[in-house]
Formats: structure tokens, sequence, C-alpha cells
């Protein structure tokens, strides 16, 4: 199983980090050992004092693909459900400032807590979704501000990395990301749909 994230995909966001929109999907990995379900707990890392939630769609992929075409992406996944890429911003920085990858930011254990799925026919469109931290709305999404709409990351990501059953794609994070802190409780929803719920330690 793989966690395939999708970086920059809402114009906001990529402002908000003065960061270039991107003319074509920006993607990294994570292990499966960042993988956090079943709304455990999510413990602060001791080697990061910034760590920033960012919420996000996740698609289930269902089948197995290469270089899908974009006419059919949508049979390779069946699910869509919410996730959290906690990002240590702290090493992030130091990472793109000294021009090396950053991964020890991005895939740290425990870095992308899962929550439940709906299945695709259910959902409507556009899609939103949101995070509410301690009850407060902080980040909010619709799927009709992706810069690239799932079909396409289905077909970009496929012409580099085969997809897998079970595989997941974090789909990108809205603006609005900030820091977590010990105590903070984490709730995710799709729609109305509270889908993953979770206090940081």
């Amino acid at each position: 199983m793989k966690i395939i994230c999708i970086g920059r995909n809402y114009a906001k966001h990529a402002k908000e980090l003065n960061h270039a929109v991107p003319e074509k999907p920006v993607f990294f990995l994570k292990p499966d050992t960042a993988l956090l379900t079943d709304n455990k707990p999510f413990y602060l890392p001791d080697f990061s004092q910034e760590v920033h939630h960012e919420v996000e769609l996740v698609l289930r992929v269902s089948r197995m693909g290469k270089a899908v075409e974009r006419a059919f992406a949508r049979r390779y996944y069946d699910a869509v459900g919410i996730g959290i890429d906690f990002t240590a911003r702290d090493l992030q920085r130091e990472c793109k400032a000294k021009g090396l990858p950053w991964e020890v930011a991005k895939a740290f254990d425990g870095s992308a807590p899962l929550g439940g799925f709906i299945p695709r026919e259910e959902l409507p469109d556009p899609i939103l979704f949101r995070l509410d931290v301690n009850g407060q709305t902080v980040q909010q999404g619709s799927t009709a501000d992706l810069i690239f709409p799932f079909d396409e990351l289905i077909a970009y990501v496929s012409r580099f990395i085969t997809l897998r059953t079970g595989d997941l794609i974090f789909t990108g994070t809205p603006a609005g990301v900030g820091p977590v802190k010990q105590g903070d409780r984490l709730q995710a929803y799709i729609g109305e749909r509270l889908l993953l719920d979770f206090e940081v330690r």
C-alpha cells in the first residue's frame, strides 16, 4: 500500500505559503507507517516545534492501473475519504532552504491520520469538506477549487507509478493550514458527515 500525496492543488493554499501555482501536479510519497487509523491520537514528535494540519480528501484506489487515460480514471477509485497530511513545517523550511528533499517533514510515523470513506456514487459534485479544531472551523474546501481534478491526478500519477488496489491518494489541502498543539481535538467532515475525530497528545 502506497500513500501518494498531491502538493499545491488549491491556488489559495499555494499562495499562503508563497509558492507558485503549479502547471502540472506535484506529488510525494508517505510510507505505510505514516498511516494513523481508528481515530487514534496523534502524538507530537520531539523533532519538530511546528507541526501543521493539512486536511485533504483521499481517493481509495480500487484496481491496478498504469498509464491510465483520463477518460477512464474514474474506474480506478471507488470511494473518497478524508485525512490529515501533518507537516513538520520547521523541518520543511530548513530542507527547502538547503535544496534537500523534505520527506523528513512529511513522512514521519503517524503523519497521515485517515478517516472513513464514502462510496464515490454517493458523493455530490462538488464535494465540500472542512476541518474543525476545538470546535472552530479552520479549513474549508471544495472540489470545485481543485487545480487538478481527481481524474487528472489518477492519469498523471499513473504515468510514473503503477497504482494498486488499496493505495491512497491525498489530493491536496485548501488554505488555512496551521499549527497544532497538545490537547487539540481535530474533527474532519465531508459535507456534514464527521469521518475523522481524534486528539493531539
